[in-house]
């Protein structure tokens, strides 16, 4: 079976002669070629292998070449149309071009420009085939336990599960919804010594008197429903790790609950007199701030510190913007392969618009919206039309939070702010992940102090 072809010509022209002079223009190329007189039969032609480049003769018989144009680019925008004409006129080139063609060439076809543009398509085709090996062998390296990140942030991340797992005994973790907390807690877990259960609980799902029976357990005939004894997720995971989710969602009842858990090492079923110890790692995560509910007295203050002990901050995806290819990359693998599509990638223009998006639902968003696309598109490129419908319009993508509308000035601030508070308030860590000296990001604080837009330090 010989190789694909790099690139793939269909060329629809009701004059025969013209379509073996373009079939024998490309003849030594790397080039698949399709010919029809027929439009209809041209788009169906198109429709099936998805060419690279398209030559359309501008007037045939039963349809115009703007009309077949239009048709096909609304399939795929990226597609090269070029259309041939015996007439030329200024007008009709305009339109040819406003409509979205390449190009607009004159006959007798010039077999020496035709070879030209072809030879630069082959040339394309090429580094973009090293891009997306290049692209692939860096997606290779940024995984890390089933994460993706490059960034500073990230790589600050990966560095602290690597040197907590072997010795934590609890660890909170801190981010906004969809950042990948039970990554983490996995990671955390996957990293620590042993091979034990691993148990997941969200604590916002569960009303308090069913949250106590999840965790610990009871026995029979404890309370209405009771009918047999039942084992909690504590004692299931001993010699493992539980991950409780949404911690901050826990009543101060609850929270009282699992203060004596931890201090202790025991837990008590509900209706029973005894207890069992239990050897268990806890993780909890949240995307509220605890140190604000301690202070309003909603949250547990010797809870919180016995949790905290270790903490990992998870960045927004804001805030790392140079993991964002890498994660569409990441996620356009994975549906491709679910899709069975043969998904090349996403046009610059998709880029653009995923890249100028606040993504208020972080890692989870973008998944979804990945996930859509590769379910939409029916090319090898995901295109705009492709998008879930919030993000088609530059409007949507660009203006629904006012991030994208703030002053150079107001953005550096902002980061400056986000990255402390990612590290936990330490300077030195925050300008080494920044770039800039220590005295230098003490003098921008500073003045942030003076205007009022910090606390005081």
């Amino acid at each position: 079976m010989s190789d694909p072809k790099a690139l793939t010509l269909l060329a629809v022209d009701d004059n025969p002669d013209n379509l073996e002079l373009i079939t024998a223009a490309v003849e030594n190329m790397d080039v698949a070629v399709f010919t029809t007189v027929d439009p209809e039969v041209g788009f169906d032609t198109f429709l099936k292998v998805r060419p690279r480049i398209v030559l359309l003769d501008l007037i045939m018989p039963g349809a115009t070449g703007i009309t077949l144009l239009e048709r096909i680019l609304a399939i795929d925008p990226a597609t090269e149309v070029i259309l041939l004409t015996s007439h030329y006129s200024d007008e009709s080139a305009v339109e040819a071009i406003q409509k979205g063609a390449s190009d607009y060439w004159t006959k007798p076809l010039e077999v020496g420009k035709l070879r030209s543009r072809i030879a630069a398509l082959l040339g394309d085709a090429a580094i973009r085939k090293k891009t997306l090996q290049l692209d692939r062998e860096l997606l290779d390296v940024s995984l890390f336990e089933g994460m993706v990140g490059k960034s500073p942030l990230m790589l600050d991340v990966f560095a602290r599960i690597r040197r907590i797992a072997p010795h934590f005994r609890t660890v909170l973790l801190r981010g906004a919804t969809g950042t990948g907390k039970e990554l983490v807690a996995q990671a955390l877990h996957k990293l620590s010594p042993g091979k034990a259960k691993f148990a997941i609980c969200n604590c916002s799902a569960l009303v308090d008197t069913l949250l106590e029976s999840e965790l610990f357990g009871h026995v029979r005939g404890s309370f209405t429903g009771a009918t047999s004894d039942k084992q909690g997720l504590f004692e299931y995971a001993d010699g493992g790790t539980i991950f409780l989710d949404e911690i901050g969602e826990l009543s101060l009842p609850a929270q009282a609950k699992l203060l004596r858990v931890l201090q202790n090492r025991q837990v008590q079923r509900v209706g029973s007199v005894t207890t069992r110890s239990i050897d268990v790692r806890v993780i909890a995560a949240t995307h509220r701030d605890l140190r604000a509910m301690v202070r309003e007295g909603i949250f547990r203050e010797d809870l919180y510190y016995r949790l905290a002990i270790m903490e990992i901050n998870l960045p927004s995806l804001a805030s790392r913007g140079e993991d964002l290819p890498l994660l569409q990359r990441y996620f356009l693998q994975k549906f491709a392969a679910e899709y069975r599509k043969p998904i090349a990638g996403l046009t610059r223009r998709a880029q653009a618009r995923l890249a100028t998006h606040s993504w208020p639902g972080n890692i989870r968003e973008l998944e979804n919206v990945i996930g859509h696309a590769c379910m939409m598109v029916e090319g090898d490129l995901i295109d705009i039309d492709d998008l879930p419908e919030g993000l088609q319009t530059p409007g949507d993508a660009e203006t629904v939070h006012d991030e994208n509308l703030l002053s150079l000035e107001e953005v550096q601030k902002r980061h400056i702010l986000r990255v402390l508070e990612a590290v936990g308030g330490h300077k030195a860590r925050a300008a080494e992940i920044l770039g800039i000296g220590r005295a230098t990001i003490y003098q921008m604080l500073s003045k942030m102090k003076m205007d009022g837009e910090v606390e005081s330090a």
